[in-house]
C-alpha cells in the first residue's frame, strides 16, 4: 500500500510541475467556473424567486445540493477527466501496452497518472457554497464530518461509472460521446431530487444513480438521511467499484497490442 501512495505522490508532483507551466490557466480556469457555479445560481433563482420550494427543499438547503454538485464537477475536471478521458487515446495510440508491462494494476495507473489543479477551482467554490449555506442553516461540525460519508460513496460511484465508459473503448475507439452524455445526465444532480416528476426521480435513482451523488449527502448534512438511503450508497458503491475492475479485466481479453 505504501508503495502505491509514493507513486501517486511522484504521479501528481509530475503532473503539477506540467500544469503550472501554463500558471495563467488557472486564472482562466477559475473565471469558467465562476461562470459555471453563477449558471447553477441563476437557475435555482429562477425557481425560488416567487416562493416556490422544491418539495420541502428551502433556498439554503437548495444551495447545499448546488454545492455539492459543483464540488464533484470539481473532482471529475481534476482526476476523473485527465485520467480516464486517456484511456482512449492509449488505446488508440497503442500505448495501452506499456501500461499494461508495467509491474502495478493498470486500472490504478490509469486512474491516478494525472493530476489537473484547474479542477481545484470548482471544488474550492463548491466548498465555500456548502459551508456558506450550512452557516445560514446552523449546520454543526458533526453534520458535516457524517455528511462526508454518503459524499465520499458519491465520489467512488461516479469514478466508477466513468471508469467502466472509459473501458469500453477497447471496442469501441472513440467514446467522447458517451462520457458527454453520462456529464449531461449527471447535471441533473444540480438541484434536489425532489425537484423532478416521479418517473425522473426513480430513473436518476435506480437507473443513473445521481441521487447518491448529491442529494443523499445534503440530505445527511441537513439531519434528514436516512440511513437506508445512506447505507444502499455504500452498497452501490462497493458493487460499481469491483465491477469496474472486473468489467475492466474482462475487457482486456479482447485488447489486440499494437505490436501483435
Amino acid at each position: 500500500m505504501n508503495r502505491y501512495f509514493n507513486l501517486i505522490q511522484i504521479f501528481w508532483k509530475t503532473a503539477i510541475a506540467a500544469e503550472l507551466e501554463y500558471r495563467l490557466n488557472f486564472v482562466f480556469a477559475a473565471l469558467s467556473s465562476l461562470g459555471g457555479l453563477a449558471g447553477s445560481l441563476f437557475s435555482l433563482f429562477l425557481f425560488y424567486q416567487k416562493g416556490y420550494n422544491f418539495h420541502g427543499w428551502r433556498w439554503e438547503e437548495a444551495l447545499i445540493v448546488v454545492g455539492i454538485f459543483t464540488f464533484l464537477e470539481g473532482f471529475s475536471s481534476a482526476f476523473l477527466s485527465p485520467n480516464l478521458n486517456r484511456i482512449v487515446k492509449h488505446v488508440q495510440n497503442g500505448t495501452l501496452d506499456f501500461v499494461l508491462l508495467k509491474p502495478i494494476s493498470s486500472q490504478f495507473w490509469l486512474s491516478f497518472h494525472s493530476f489537473s489543479l484547474w479542477g481545484l477551482p470548482d471544488m474550492l467554490f463548491g466548498l465555500t457554497i456548502i459551508f456558506y449555506a450550512g452557516s445560514l442553516l446552523g449546520v454543526s461540525v458533526g453534520a458535516y464530518l457524517i455528511s462526508a460519508v454518503p459524499l465520499l460513496f458519491g465520489m467512488l460511484i461516479l469514478y466508477s461509472l466513468w471508469f467502466i465508459l472509459g473501458s469500453t473503448s477497447i471496442w469501441f475507439t472513440k467514446i467522447y460521446n458517451i462520457t458527454e452524455v453520462l456529464r449531461g445526465l449527471l447535471d441533473a444532480g444540480r438541484f434536489p431530487i425532489g425537484a423532478y416528476p416521479p418517473a425522473y426521480r426513480f430513473f436518476f435513482t435506480f437507473v443513473v444513480p445521481v441521487t447518491f451523488l448529491t442529494t443523499v449527502p445534503a440530505q445527511t448534512l441537513l439531519g434528514r438521511g436516512d440511513p437506508v438511503w445512506i447505507f444502499s450508497g455504500g452498497c452501490l458503491a462497493v458493487v460499481l467499484l469491483i465491477l469496474s475492475n472486473r468489467f475492466w479485466q474482462f475487457a482486456l481479453r479482447f485488447y489486440t497490442s499494437a505490436s501483435s
